[in-house]
This record gives structure tokens, C-alpha cells and sequence, in this order.
């Protein structure tokens, strides 16, 4: 039976876009994820039409989640049958995604998504394949862009899928690539009943409780009402984007060795010619010395680089604590972007526990620490910074004392009504775990009244019936 021209027109499309976009090499195995749905499908039939033009092999590749009982394994099997149909080794295999997510606890999405991805390296790994082809078209290119607008994104989640991208989860070398980017789900469904390929229906699509269904099913059809060429509009605002990424990338890679630089495990940013820069810039470097020290920027929004471009004007000492164990850390002429494991903490060490002269200055190793009766007045003219406190003396009362934590410590952090563990005020105020034994707390007859550059006890603040204030000022030597 002769093809219609449609079928011609989907077909050359394709190609031209793998081409255009130079997504794969001659001679190298590609490896096509199928979920047994019309996009995958769809995406797996093409691809083995023009797989001798293109050069490569294929392997067909199928993971059962164990999330939908009888109609998962029929998806096993269809995939499989139709693998085999077409002369395409294949790797079937299952995961127990709903036992992986309880004891990852993630949700639901989340934690199919780690495991898909895990399955998808071990098979690419066994097949020798370096590009492994997944089935997403320009409607998940566009619900991607709604997903990561909402979700506060920059201009990096703002171009939406990539017609290859590396892979989400660091240490593999694999590479995604989105051949069927350039279609739409419409025509990939109507490819598949042209062919009588009876692809499979995942019931779960149906679901509001995915975000990525809400914003298929509610929100893309309300926007419509408001532009019926909405989708157009989204794949414009993501190309865009990703222009301008692109000019900001090239201007940021050759800062890199100079300004911004790797320094064994740390990224370091000399102060004065990054504060220097186009906040666009800063930005961008901060993001990318995430990546170069985890390999992905999987947990890192908007916010947590927003948090880091916030505090740049603070005083030395001030550190942020970012997912995947990092710690971004103000030291007095530069700043440095490190794994928790790693040691950049500005605190020197502490020793046992020394009793502070008040008034006077007492020393110990790499502080120098002053301590001074002074008026209400006085204080109140002074500016304050995370290493000066100044606290009611008469509620202090007792001797003086700098130490590290101790195992039991607690202490009524400054605003709060009742007294809090040591240890959750550290993990709450985001200080790095390696840095905690470091951090000094003054004690007055054993109790707490400061956890030096963080904050001091509720019960020593100075208040409106405070007459005398004890200034105590910690200086790094």
C-alpha cells in the first residue's frame, strides 16, 4: 500500500531534525527508552526506518515499574513482541519502584524517575550505547517550560527540553537525546494507528495528581482561552531563553582560571572582581560551580542562588547551605563554594574552654576577643555585625566562658519562647556539619548566651529596662 504523504512528511521530519541537531553518530548504538506508549512507539518505528541512513543500531529498552499490576506486565510485552517484530535486541526488565520510594522517601515521581534513569545507565552500559533516545515531543516540550515558570526557574529551566542534554544523574557520560522533540503528541498517536501499531494506554496519564498531568489537563486548556497560540508563545519565550543563555555561557567560560576558579575540591570567587560583575553573570558562575562540584543542578532552584546573591554583602564568616552537601562560605577577601566534607571552614579550632576577662581582651588560638561595659546609648549608635553582641549584663551574670559545643548543649535562640537543642539550631541556621565543632559559644555559669556569628540567647537580649550592656566582640587573628 502506497504511504501517504503525511507518513513521508513525519518521517523526513525526523531525520532532518537528528541530523539538524547532530544527535547521533554513524556507527555507535542507540538506546530508545519504550515506555509502550504511541510517543515511544512511535519515536522506535521511525528511528528503525532510518537507522542504515543515520548509520546506527538500535536496542530497545522497557522497564516495568510494578505500579499497575496486570497492565504493566501487558507493557512488558507488548514492547518486547514489538521489539522483536522489528529485528531490535531489547532489555525488559522490573523495579520496584513503590519499595525504592519508601525507603528513599521520596514521592512518587521522583523516585520512578531515579529509578527509570538507574535502569536506563546499566542498559545503555551492557548495549554500548552512549545516547540513549527518549520519546518527548514539543507538547512535553511546552508543559516542561509551564512546570519550571511556576516553578520560579531562570533562563536555564525556561528553554524547556533540549534536543540533547546530558544525563540528570552525574557519573555516567551518557547523553539524552529527544529525536521527536519536533512533533506533537497528535501526530505520533495518529502515526501509530496508521501502522496499526496498537500502542499501549497508560491509565495514569488520566490522573490529576501528577503535576505534569494538572498542567496537561487544567491549566494548558484554560491558558488557551486566553491565546489559543499559547503553545507557540512558550516555545518562543524558551528559545529566547535559551539565546541569551548561550551569550551569557560564552562570556562566563572565560572567567573561569582567573576570578573563578577550582581549587582541589572548592570553587573559589575572588571578592571584589565577582562582586564586580553583572548579577546576570554571578548568577550563572554560582549555578555552574554547583554543577562542576555535584554533576547536576537535580536539587538546586532559583531560590537557593538567589539566597547565595543575597548574602554576598555580608560580613566574613557568614555560610549557606545547599542541597547535595555543599556550604557557600564568606571568607574576608574571597568566597568559596565546597562539599560539607571538605574543610573551609574560617573558624579556627577550639581547645578546652577559656574564661573571658570582662572587661579586657582575652586570646586564644587564631581569636582575639574584647569584652566591655558600655551604655545603652552607646550600644544603640554602634553598628552591629554577626561577630558583636551586646547583651543585658545583669541578666548574664556569672563568669565568662568560650568553648565549642558540647553533646546535650541547648540555648533559647533570640526571638524564639522556649530553649532548643544545640545541634537543630546548627542544622536549622544551615551551618555546615563539619564546621560546628568550630563555631564558639560563649557560656556564662555553664549556660549558653551566644553562638558566636549566629545568634544570641532570648534571655540575655537588652531590652528598654536594661541599664548597663556587655559588649563582646570576637576578631579573627
Amino acid at each position: 500500500m502506497p504511504r501517504s504523504q503525511g507518513e513521508i512528511s513525519l518521517k523526513e521530519r525526523l531525520l532532518a531534525f537528528i541530523r539538524e541537531q547532530d544527535l547521533v553518530s554513524p556507527g555507535e548504538t542507540v538506546l530508545v527508552a519504550v515506555s509502550g506508549g504511541p510517543d515511544s512507539v512511535c519515536l522506535l518505528h521511525i528511528l528503525n526506518k532510518v537507522k542504515d541512513e543515520l548509520g546506527i543500531r538500535l536496542h530497545a529498552a522497557h522497564l516495568n515499574h510494578r505500579l499497575r499490576g496486570a497492565d504493566a506486565d501487558a507493557d512488558a510485552g507488548y514492547v518486547a513482541a514489538l521489539a522483536k517484530k522489528l529485528g531490535i535486541p531489547a532489555t525488559i526488565a522490573a523495579r520496584d519502584v513503590g519499595a525504592y520510594r519508601k525507603k528513599r522517601r521520596l514521592s512518587l515521581e521522583e523516585a520512578a524517575r531515579e529509578v527509570r534513569y538507574s535502569f536506563l545507565a546499566e542498559a545503555a552500559a551492557a548495549s554500548g550505547a552512549a545516547r540513549v533516545a527518549v520519546g518527548h515531543t514539543a507538547d512535553d516540550h511546552v508543559e516542561t517550560i509551564l512546570m519550571h515558570l511556576l516553578r520560579g526557574s531562570g533562563p536555564r529551566g525556561l528553554r524547556g527540553l533540549l534536543a540533547a542534554s546530558p544525563w540528570p544523574y552525574p557519573g555516567t557520560g551518557l547523553t539524552v537525546i529527544r529525536p521527536a522533540l519536533g512533533l506533537s503528541r497528535a501526530e505520533t498517536d495518529a502515526y501509530c494507528r496508521r501502522h496499526r501499531l496498537s500502542a499501549r494506554a497508560d491509565a495514569t496519564n488520566d490522573s490529576l495528581t501528577p503535576f505534569r498531568n494538572r498542567i496537561r489537563r487544567e491549566l494548558l486548556p484554560l491558558l488557551r482561552e486566553y491565546n489559543p497560540q499559547v503553545a507557540g508563545a512558550l516555545k518562543r519565550l524558551a528559545r529566547l531563553a535559551a539565546d541569551d543563555l548561550a551569550f551569557i555561557e560564552a562570556t562566563a567560560g572565560g572567567l573561569w582560571g582567573g576570578p573563578v576558579r577550582n581549587e582541589g575540591e572548592a570553587v573559589v570567587f575572588d571578592k571584589k572582581p565577582f562582586l564586580a560583575l553583572p548579577l546576570a553573570l554571578q548568577r550563572h558562575l554560582m549555578r555552574a560551580a554547583v554543577e562542576r562540584l555535584t554533576g547536576t543542578l537535580k536539587d538546586i532552584e532559583a531560590g537557593h542562588i538567589e539566597d547565595i546573591i543575597e548574602a554576598l554583602g555580608k560580613s566574613s564568616g557568614k555560610t549557606i547551605g545547599l542541597p547535595g552537601d555543599l556550604s557557600f562560605t564568606i571568607e574576608p577577601d574571597r568566597y568559596v563554594l565546597a562539599p560539607d566534607s571538605v574543610s573551609t571552614c574560617p573558624f579556627p579550632p577550639i581547645v578546652g574552654e577559656t574564661v573571658l576577662k570582662v572587661p579586657g581582651r582575652t586570646e586564644l588560638a587564631g581569636w582575639a576577643i574584647e569584652a566591655a561595659l558600655v551604655s545603652p546609648q552607646e550600644a544603640g549608635e554602634k553598628s552591629h555585625d554577626e561577630f558583636t553582641a551586646y547583651l543585658d549584663s545583669a541578666a548574664v551574670g556569672g563568669e565568662l566562658a568560650v568553648r565549642r559545643r558540647l553533646p546535650g548543649d541547648r540555648f533559647q535562640p533570640l526571638g524564639m519562647g522556649s530553649p532548643k537543642k544545640l545541634n537543630q539550631f546548627m542544622i536549622d541556621a544551615r551551618i555546615p556539619r563539619g564546621w560546628r565543632q568550630r563555631v564558639p559559644v560563649v557560656t556564662a555559669a555553664g549556660q549558653i548566651i551566644w553562638v558566636v556569628g549566629f545568634r544570641i540567647d532570648e534571655r540575655v537580649r537588652v531590652t528598654g529596662a536594661t541599664r548597663q550592656v556587655l559588649r563582646i566582640r570576637f576578631q579573627q587573628k
